[in-house]
């Protein structure tokens, strides 16, 4: 048995696999991405408690001799398994590598792929139907939402896709309409474009706010942030059902046929969600980046094709 062997069997460390298994789980907890195992990083801990690691196993100092260099380099033990369980994950495909990430999102991280993030779900008994939903970083979606976040705003933009189809989705649709939902929420930094509500659940695990298409799914609209905004559940209802529109200078629009309803409609309290933009020429929460506003072309399209004058 080797050296770094004996001491994990000495103090009784938790094996590799398991070490694997709650590194995928503290990724999906994560939204799918955890910074490298630095000291004093408080991920390191985090993991530790997990396996309730008294003090002599959390600072445990494995000796090696640098024989390049001749000279003894001590690492924690605690980390070297972190490490070790990670590149493991990485080979696996399950991870990508902080020198990988680095290059996709500017941090050295490590991120689940789509293997983990399926692998993840399997641990946690969560249905793979709930996958869309979850805001959960994927090195491969991460990749949609560069291509979606970095294409240069055209002059003249067509916001339908002819090419859309309709069939049973596959893998790669899948991702893609993730994608478009990551990339609009982010632009927006998760909060509702038109009242501004921010809010995720208790766990971290899902925003509030969705990511609406202007030119719908069902009309062949692209998945881009020209074609979309971010909306609060409500107010994206009243969006997609003509209530509501925006102007090509971002201006709310409201349904003249508000008036037709009785006073108590669309009240929350003394809140009312449609008629509070009816007299204020309110705008629009927008990006910080000019180049994710939402498209005339596709705010024009709503307008005239959805929006209840």
């Amino acid at each position: 048995m080797s050296y770094e062997g004996k001491m994990l069997q000495d103090l009784k460390m938790p094996t590799r696999k398991e070490v694997e298994q709650a590194l995928l789980i503290t990724l999906f907890n994560c939204n799918g991405t955890i910074k490298e195992f630095a000291a004093g990083e408080e991920i390191v801990n985090e993991i530790a408690n997990k396996f309730s690691l008294n003090e002599n196993q959390r600072s445990a100092v494995l000796e090696r001799i640098y024989h390049k260099e001749n000279r003894i380099v001590k690492t924690p033990l605690w980390h070297r398994l972190l490490y070790r369980a990670a590149d493991s994950l990485a080979k696996e495909k399950l991870v990508s590598r902080p020198t990988s990430t680095i290059l996709l999102t500017n941090k050295k991280e490590w991120m689940l792929t789509e293997n983990g993030f399926d692998e993840a779900l399997k641990l946690l008994k969560i249905p793979p139907s709930h996958k869309k939903f979850l805001p959960t970083k994927s090195f491969e979606v991460q990749k949609i939402v560069k291509k979606l976040m970095e294409t240069p705003r055209p002059e003249y933009y067509n916001p339908f896709d002819k090419e859309k189809k309709f069939a049973k989705s596959t893998r790669e649709s899948l991702m893609r309409v993730r994608g478009f939902r990551q990339a609009v929420i982010e632009a927006y930094d998760c909060k509702c474009a038109f009242c501004g509500l921010k809010i995720n659940a208790p766990d971290s695990l899902s925003w509030e706010v969705e990511a609406a298409h202007i030119v719908p799914h069902s009309s062949k609209g692209k998945d881009d942030v020209l074609n979309g905004v971010a909306l609060c559940r409500l107010h994206h209802w009243a969006f997609d059902t003509g209530w509501l529109s925006i102007e090509n200078d971002f201006t709310i629009q409201v349904s003249s046929k508000i008036n037709l309803l009785s006073h108590d409609y669309g009240k929350m309290n003394h809140y009312d969600f449609i008629r509070i933009f009816s007299n204020q020429h309110s705008k629009i929460f927008l990006p910080k980046r000019k180049d994710a506003y939402p498209h005339q072309n596709a705010m024009t399209w709503h307008r005239e094709n959805k929006f209840c004058n």
